[in-house]
């Protein structure tokens, strides 16, 4: 599962549309149900734009009502982790012991568990009180 998350981040990374930062970033996913979604990173001239990889492949999840991801890989040249964003998307939809896979184009790799990269996260049980 982790090498195949991988391959999929790295192809999804070569199609990044990133002009302004130069820095191309691909993620992928795989959902509770075991499809895989990928993404890359899309930027914007407006910055506020810009859309992380990580998000395109959480939304493209859920367009197909995949809403648990079960582990994320996140690929950079340099191995960027999610930015707070990207955090607060992936609570959203997070499986209860979710792993972030972090690499980059040496082939080091870092595994976190999402809880512990965001320990306090902002989530729906925050509204319904």
């Amino acid at each position: 599962m982790k090498t195949q998350l991988r391959i999929l981040a790295k192809e999804a990374s070569e199609k990044a549309y990133s002009p302004y930062s130069k820095v191309k970033v691909g993620s992928a996913l795989v959902t509770t149900k075991g499809d895989y979604y990928s993404g890359c990173n899309v930027e914007n001239a407006s910055y506020g734009g810009t859309v992380c990889a990580e998000r395109v492949a959480i939304f493209k999840a859920v367009s197909e009502n995949e809403i648990k991801i079960k582990k994320l890989y996140v690929y950079s040249k340099d191995g960027w982790p999610p930015c707070g964003f990207c955090r607060q998307v992936i609570a959203e939809f997070a499986e209860k012991d979710l792993t972030i896979i972090i690499g980059d184009q040496e082939g080091n790799e870092k595994e976190i568990q999402f809880d512990k990269l965001m320990p306090y996260q902002f989530s729906a049980s925050h509204l319904n009180k």
